[in-house]
Formats: C-alpha cells, sequence, structure tokens
C-alpha cells in the first residue's frame, strides 16, 4: 500500500515539474520573442531619427527672392562657387541695428570681421548663427567680430524675434539698398565675407556643406584664418555641392 503511493506521490511530481519546465519553457519563448519585437522596433526608430536628422542637416543654397532687393539668379547661368570680393577692399557701410543704433564696418578697423548676410526665413542662416555666437564668444578676445545683415523684408519686429529665438548677441543690422549690391549682390543667401584686420576681404562663402557638422568646423577654420591673418582661405564646400532650388 504504502509502495503504490510512493509511486503515486512520485508520478504526480514529476507530472508537476514537467508541467513546470513547460510553463518555463514557454514564458522563456514568449520573452524571448518579446525582445525581438522590441529590438526590431528600438532599430526602426533610430533609424527614422538617423533619417530625420540627416534631413535636418542636408542644407541647400537658396535663392534670394526678388523682393527682398537682391537679384534672383538662375542655377542655369549663376556659379555659387565663384568668388567676386576676394582680395578686394571690403565696402564700407552704416547701418541701423535693431535697437536703433547706427553700426559703421569702420568702427571696426584693426579687427578680424565676419559680415554675415542672412534672412529669416534661410533655415541655412538660422542653423550657422548659433555657430557664429559661439564662436563670438570663444575668439572675441582676440578681436573677432561679427556683423549679421538681415536680408529680407520682414518686419522688425519678425526679424528681431528671430534673433532673440537664435539667442544670438552679436549685432543685427537693417540693409539699405546700397549693401548687397557693394558686396557682389547676394544672390544666394547665407553669404559671409570674412575682413581681415586690413580691411580686405580674405574669404567668401556662400551656402553650407552638406554634412552639418562639417560647415561648422569649416567655419572655425575660416575664422581661425582670418584672426591669423592668413589670406589663403578653405574653398566653401557648400557653394559647390549645395543644389540651387528655386523659392517658387
Amino acid at each position: 500500500m504504502q509502495a503504490n503511493r510512493a509511486a503515486l506521490y512520485l508520478e504526480a511530481s514529476q507530472k508537476d515539474i514537467h508541467v513546470k519546465r513547460s510553463g518555463l519553457v514557454v514564458g522563456l519563448m514568449i520573452a524571448g520573442i518579446s525582445l525581438m519585437f522590441w529590438v526590431g522596433w528600438h532599430n526602426l526608430r533610430a533609424r527614422r531619427l538617423a533619417m530625420q536628422q540627416a534631413e535636418a542637416n542636408r542644407i541647400v543654397l537658396t535663392p534670394a527672392p526678388a523682393s527682398s532687393g537682391t537679384a534672383q539668379a538662375s542655377p542655369s547661368d549663376t556659379d555659387p562657387a565663384e568668388v567676386l570680393m576676394r582680395g578686394k577692399k571690403a565696402p564700407a557701410f552704416t547701418l541701423t541695428t535693431i535697437d536703433g543704433k547706427k553700426v559703421s564696418l569702420s568702427d571696426y578697423k584693426g579687427r578680424p570681421v565676419l559680415v554675415n548676410f542672412w534672412a529669416t526665413w534661410c533655415g541655412a542662416c538660422k542653423l550657422e548663427m548659433p555657430w557664429f555666437e559661439e564662436f563670438q564668444q570663444k575668439y572675441g578676445s582676440q578681436g573677432f567680430e561679427i556683423l549679421g545683415i538681415a536680408q529680407d523684408d520682414a518686419a522688425k519686429d519678425e526679424i528681431d524675434k528671430v534673433a532673440k529665438r537664435i539667442n544670438v548677441s552679436y549685432p543685427i543690422l537693417f540693409p539699405d539698398a546700397k549693401v548687397a549690391p557693394a558686396y557682389g549682390g547676394v544672390e544666394y543667401l547665407p553669404e559671409s565675407f570674412y575682413v581681415g584686420r586690413d580691411g580686405i576681404i580674405q574669404i567668401q562663402t556662400a551656402g553650407l556643406a552638406s554634412d552639418g557638422l562639417g560647415a561648422k568646423d569649416e567655419i572655425e577654420a575660416n575664422i581661425k584664418r582670418l584672426i591669423a591673418g592668413g589670406a589663403t582661405a578653405l574653398p566653401s564646400s557648400g557653394a559647390a555641392t549645395a543644389a540651387l532650388i528655386p523659392l517658387n
């Protein structure tokens, strides 16, 4: 009798162990499948973010609209890589800031100055302006200065709002009818002129490189060359590689 009970108990225990093992196997399978789904979702999300970041960093050279006071060029007859002003004396100007103050280029005589033409509708402009602010803080002790010239028809309040949102502290100037033509027409934005301590334009660039980080490094390298007084400019890869997209 006792032997029968022991046998039944042993059989029941084995069944219980089998059930537990089966449950453990099922649980591990469910966990494995869940992990595979999670990894797949995570990789898909990472790819989407990478694609979004790549799209955000893809900068194109944008023709300035005719209404902004600059001539709108056709991609078929304009070479944005063509350097028009390098080696020439920077044209003088006196313009008004957002705060109503008069600022002249001659106020910065003897200092390396970056004159940047930008617009509120220009995505590439708003991408590089925080870099300008960073470099202004970094190299300001070496005399480096930046002057931003708003090149669109937006209201002053709108330009002021955009500048504050980007958090730039260097002067933002409103153009007159002479400054853009004096600097070669400024047909594409952003366009920058690196003016040496002697008042000569050492470097002229238009647009940004396709790689955002590469464009930032290029700008800093040009600033270093400007401060050092080097006359050899880095090629503007943005101007050489960017696509020309009409606004209309």
